[in-house]
């Protein structure tokens, strides 16, 4: 037994010399020491050995365990100092080099104008809501005095997914849903993405991006509606922009009216921005049709409102004086870091 125990403790002890690799001393490990492993095996011979022998055989054993672990720890501490040295010599890192940047995005001037439009209005009350891009015929014309027979509802103006159901050609429906679900008073605006079948070319697009407002309350008249645009156009041109508005026609507001404001470049004078005139056009207004308050059963003989539109894409291209529309969707980070 004690010639057994020496060979083994002498094999263990040779392969722990010769490893190289610290896999390799847990295969070691696991053929003497695991639970099938030589020293197991003699442990398990024991009923063989004579009763007065056993407790010295089992020092032997216990004594040759010791060694093996010895040895082991000794070899795996080894090549685990060598190994973290190797790591060490072929991963080492260069701190002079400059280090690598992050590219960070920026902001879109989109949405730098629509933040500021909508700090404007949150400012004089009013509440900024959403609607669906994909749109009922109902909400996107009828409901807005757009019957069948109306030209605004051309199919090769407005994107059709069937009779009943398109791509909103304004954010006109928002309103409407507002109107049906809450009662006056309603101060609102309604920005998000439109659809319209236009070519694209430097001051149009199919998709593009409105900002709509509505307000809805007892002796509301033309007058307040002159008020808020002109403040909103102080607020976002600077303090001295005047508002001129012409006569127009829409058929959800009557009277209508579109928005010219005073050229902010030149001051009204007449520079090429303002292409000589001293006024810019901005938007369309007017006060709500009786017909829309009807169909959103809000009696017209006790509330009126008002209601105008604006591009934001437009705001963006005249308030940071971009002359192509199309750069807007380029997601050029030179162009865009520019705002």
């Amino acid at each position: 037994m004690k010639d057994r125990l020496e060979q083994i403790k002498s094999e263990a002890l040779a392969k722990i010399e010769e490893s190289s690799a610290l896999e390799k001393l847990n295969e070691i490990r696991v053929a003497y020491l695991g639970k099938k492993g030589e020293l197991t095996s003699v442990l398990k011979s024991m009923k063989d050995v004579a009763p007065e022998d056993r407790p010295k055989v089992g020092q032997m054993v216990n004594d040759a365990r010791a060694v093996i672990e010895e040895k082991l720890e000794e070899t795996r501490a080894k090549l685990a100092r060598a190994l973290r040295e190797e790591q060490l010599r072929t991963e080492v890192i260069d701190v002079t080099l400059p280090a690598k940047k992050t590219v960070m995005g920026h902001r879109h001037p989109c949405s730098i104008a629509l933040e500021e439009v909508e700090r404007i209005f949150v400012g004089m009350g009013y509440e900024v809501v959403e609607g669906p891009e994909v749109e009922y015929d109902y909400y996107n014309f009828e409901a807005l005095n757009i019957p069948k027979n109306h030209p605004a509802r051309d199919e090769q103006d407005t994107f059709y997914i069937n009779d009943s159901i398109l791509l909103r050609s304004q954010t006109s429906p928002v309103q409407v849903r507002t109107m049906e679900k809450k009662k006056p008073p309603i101060r609102i605006i309604a920005p998000g993405r439109v659809f319209r079948s236009d070519e694209v070319d430097a001051t149009h697009s199919p998709s593009f991006h409105q900002i709509e407002g509505l307000v809805v309350d007892k002796n509301i008249t033309f007058a307040d509606l002159k008020g808020t645009l002109a403040q909103f156009a102080a607020e976002l041109f600077g303090p001295d922009t005047k508002v001129k508005f012409r006569p127009h026609h829409f058929p959800f507001t009557e009277p209508s009216a579109e928005v010219d404001v005073s050229c902010f470049k030149c001051g009204g004078k007449g520079c090429r921005f303002c292409k000589g005139s001293g006024w810019i056009e901005i938007l369309g207004c007017g006060m709500v049709h009786p017909n829309v308050l009807r169909m959103c059963n809000i009696d017209p003989d006790e509330y009126s409102g008002f209601a105008f539109g604006v591009g934001l894409e437009r705001i963006a291209l005249l308030k940071y004086e971009i002359d192509d529309m199309r750069l807007l969707y380029e997601n050029d980070a030179r162009f865009l870091k520019q705002f």
